[in-house]
């Protein structure tokens, strides 16, 4: 990133994304996708704490990466400023998708519907990469005009 942020909630913002873009943070946060519905599957209060400490942790366990040339790591930069930003792009409808994935997955589980559930996980895990793609992308053409 170009500059530094400025005010309380940027640079936290700042600190969380530059810990979270360590591949190992973003890998292991998409790989618990399908994590989110077993909670509504089991109906179990204390395994929905454990996962929402895990995704509380997640984002802040791991250290910086050493370099960003790494394809989830740009993604995770190119969210941050994408987040920034604002733009009403592809990138938003494809977020959007997703997010009515995950419904769908936990409404799937909450009714215990395997095949809905599974389906729905499936295509939330390929939606976000397709995000991820978008999001090394706006990630990649900020650099190149010397922006974030």
């Amino acid at each position: 990133m170009a500059e530094e942020p400025r005010g309380g909630f940027a640079r936290l913002r700042r600190a969380v994304f530059a810990r979270h873009s360590n591949p190992w943070s973003a890998w292991t946060r998409w790989a618990s996708i399908p994590l989110i519905s077993v909670p509504v599957w089991n109906r179990s209060w204390k395994q929905a704490g454990v996962l929402a400490v895990w995704f509380a942790l997640n984002p802040v366990v791991f250290p910086r990466p050493a370099h960003e040339r790494a394809w989830s790591t740009r993604a995770m930069l190119g969210e941050e400023q994408w987040i920034v930003d604002r733009p009403r792009d592809a990138a938003l409808a494809v977020n959007a998708a997703a997010a009515a994935a995950s419904v769908v997955a936990v409404v799937g589980a909450r009714y215990r519907r395997p095949w809905t559930t599974g389906a729905a996980c499936a295509v939330q895990m390929a939606l976000t990469l397709v995000y991820w793609e978008q999001m090394a992308r706006y990630h990649d053409r900020g650099s190149e005009r010397g922006g974030h």
